[in-house]
């Protein structure tokens, strides 16, 4: 005698399976209805049901309810569910906030480069993607400022295979860094910036315990009248020492920053 399924739905026209995955701190998910892209925060039991918060990069939280097949991990449909007690661990991820690779080797340096003015913006492009950039096999270097970036880009020679990518200080309209920027053109090589005066502005100042980068007036050096007006010892080394202990992922730092960091290593890594 031939036996049937209780559910007569035909095979091609039933729903696939979702796993279910805990809400675990820190892991990032997109929820498919606003796009909306974040890592949870928390859980809470609310009157309509269970909902979970999500921060995306630039610190914006979302609350969203956590509904059956409501989410995307690492692109795949997934139902959100309270953790439990003694439940997986949470998910290990890098500074930068992407997720965590154990035991990976980094990777041979790739031909590209990304330039950075100082040896502080490299230190801080470390402390951030220093993980990511060793998996991609990215090297960092720093040029003491861009006065000859036209010269230096020429001498390095992107190509298809070796692209440039270059971050630059105080790159707005009008700005001498603007002018020297504009000098560098090529399908190979990419120039971007930030609006700071100095990437130390890049560091929200709430991590550094402060509540604003001060205003130095022209004609002063800027770093050592930072120090000044915040009472530090006139030593623009230790200070930078003491905010750089301070940063502890992407979330300390300004999304103008960020974005462009990462545009950079997106564009070093293009395939060959």
């Amino acid at each position: 005698m031939r036996s049937y399924q209780p559910d007569l739905t035909p095979p091609w026209k039933r729903s696939a399976p979702v796993p279910e995955v805990p809400a675990e701190p820190d892991l990032v998910v997109e929820e498919v209805a606003t796009g909306f892209c974040g890592a949870v925060i928390r859980c809470e039991k609310t009157a309509q049901g269970p909902t979970v918060t999500l921060e995306d990069r630039f610190g914006k939280h979302r609350v969203f309810p956590m509904e059956p097949r409501g989410f995307l991990l690492e692109g795949k449909v997934v139902t959100l569910v309270r953790p439990g007690p003694g439940g997986p661990a949470r998910p290990t991820r890098t500074a930068s906030g992407s997720v965590a690779v154990p035991g990976a080797r980094a990777r041979v340096a790739r031909a590209g480069r990304i330039y950075v003015e100082g040896r502080h913006d490299a230190e801080l492009v470390e402390r951030v993607w220093g993980d990511d950039l060793r998996i991609e096999g990215v090297v960092v270097e720093y040029l003491e400022g861009v006065d000859d970036l036209p010269a230096i880009v020429g001498e390095f020679g992107p190509g298809p295979d070796a692209r440039l990518g270059v971050l630059v200080d105080h790159l707005v309209p009008g700005s001498k860094e603007s002018r020297i920027a504009a000098q560098v053109t090529g399908d190979h090589v990419l120039v971007v910036g930030h609006p700071y005066i100095d990437v130390w502005e890049a560091v929200k100042p709430s991590s550094v315990g402060i509540d604003a980068w001060p205003v130095v007036p022209r004609g002063q050096d800027w770093k050592t009248g930072v120090c000044r007006a915040l009472g530090w010892p006139e030593n623009t080394g230790a200070a930078w020492q003491h905010i750089l202990s301070k940063i502890r992922s992407y979330k300390d730092l300004e999304p103008q920053l960020l974005g462009r960091v990462e545009e950079l290593i997106d564009f070093v890594t293009l395939p060959d």
